[in-house]
């Protein structure tokens, strides 16, 4: 399942976990992701989008 929002194109980002002895390895920093109901030219159509997308309140949550 693709962690892409469909409104802004938002993508995972990539960092490091950082231990108390300072080992560093790889990490993912996830998209807070909602699946919402959106009325478009009158047929329903499920999206992603992020939450950020959804608080600005172009698309309301059924």
């Amino acid at each position: 399942m693709s962690k892409i929002c469909e409104k802004c194109g938002k993508k995972p980002m990539f960092g490091n976990n950082v231990s108390h002895s300072h080992r560093k390895t790889r990490r993912r920093f996830d998209l807070n992701l909602h699946k919402i109901n959106v009325n478009e030219n009158g047929t329903m159509k499920k999206i992603k989008i992020c939450s950020a997308c959804l608080k600005k309140g172009e698309y309301i949550k059924a």
